[in-house]
């Protein structure tokens, strides 16, 4: 599967800058150890890599050079959008932005019109791809009760969401 995107990842990318072209591998279950590894330095939660609810792909370039993580939690209507991570000679190039965009896309085909994550450092960046702050109270329960929200990341995250199109 390949996507490619065009918008920025809270860096400009050049004015006439061709999009970045990625493709989505998706980890399975014991496939998880370079995801685990990743999360550790970045000091992100990683005590529910294992669990079969997560989703989780790697991505690459057309190249095959890895370029970063991301997964999703589905819910229902509602998808978690959590563990991204981009390599970090990888940043401020528009790949951010480029799989947070495959995500939703993945998101959408699953049935969902809202996209809930939680961020200590990045609102500005996601702020910049649509998502809005909200109050942890509005988040749907299902989403509250995932490890994520109910225990690993901490109260002082910002809580944030993006509606979908239908």
């Amino acid at each position: 599967m390949s996507f490619g995107f065009g918008t920025a990842d809270g860096s400009a990318m050049m004015a006439g800058s061709k999009p970045p072209r990625l493709f989505a591998h998706p980890l399975k279950l014991g496939e998880r150890d370079a995801l685990a590894k990743a999360l550790v330095k970045a000091r992100l939660p990683v005590d529910d890599l294992e669990a079969p609810e997560p989703l989780f792909w790697r991505f690459e370039t057309a190249d095959c050079i890895p370029v970063g993580f991301g997964g999703l939690e589905i819910h229902g209507e509602d998808a978690l959008l959590r563990s991204l991570l981009i390599l970090p000679p990888l940043r401020n190039r528009g790949i951010g932005a480029a799989v947070v965009a495959q995500l939703e896309n993945e998101a959408a085909l699953h049935g969902c019109r809202a996209v809930w994550l939680l961020t200590e450092a990045a609102s500005g960046f996601f702020d910049r791809l649509g998502y809005a702050k909200c109050d942890r109270a509005v988040v749907p329960q299902k989403i509250r009760e995932t490890p994520q929200f109910a225990a690993l990341c901490p109260a002082s995250a910002d809580a944030l969401v993006k509606r979908l199109l239908a």
